[in-house]
């Protein structure tokens, strides 16, 4: 039986995982920063800010984590994430007065480079390639990976 407990930061996998730990620095600090002096403008959008840097954390955290339950959160986070960006960045879109301040998702990401819209999807797509099945089928097929 093979257990995937390797970790995701390989590859691909480290840039994807700088990219959200700088997007969970970046956003988070904006947030609380917002949070301490303007808050009363655009308390909405301010906590959402900071809800959003709360899922970069988390998702970086769960993309280093090994194992399944790490592998689980992640994707639950990342999921998250890209409902988040896509909910947020059309009501920002179709009623922008629902924001009177942007958010790290308001108008798809656009304060960052759309990097909030792109991610997730990446996210996504690493964690597919890494599913627990493709990685038995890889580890199956290749005579120099020690099956255990």
């Amino acid at each position: 039986m093979v257990h995937n407990s390797s970790s995701r930061a390989v590859g691909v996998g480290r840039v994807l995982i700088i990219v959200y730990g700088v997007l969970a620095l970046g956003a988070t600090a904006r947030s609380v920063v917002q949070i301490l002096t303007e808050f009363d403008n655009a308390p909405i959008a301010y906590l959402l800010s900071a809800l959003s840097g709360v899922v970069y954390i988390l998702a970086t955290v769960a993309l280093l984590g090994k194992g399944q339950g790490w592998y689980l959160t992640a994707w639950i986070t990342i999921s998250f994430e890209m409902l988040g960006v896509l909910v947020v960045g059309s009501l920002s879109v179709f009623d922008p007065q629902l924001f009177p301040a942007n958010t790290v998702w308001s108008f798809f990401g656009i304060g960052y480079v759309f990097i909030p819209l792109v991610l997730p999807v990446l996210g996504m797509l690493w964690l597919y390639h890494l599913r627990p099945s493709a990685v038995t089928a890889r580890l199956a097929g290749h005579p120099t990976l020690e099956k255990r």
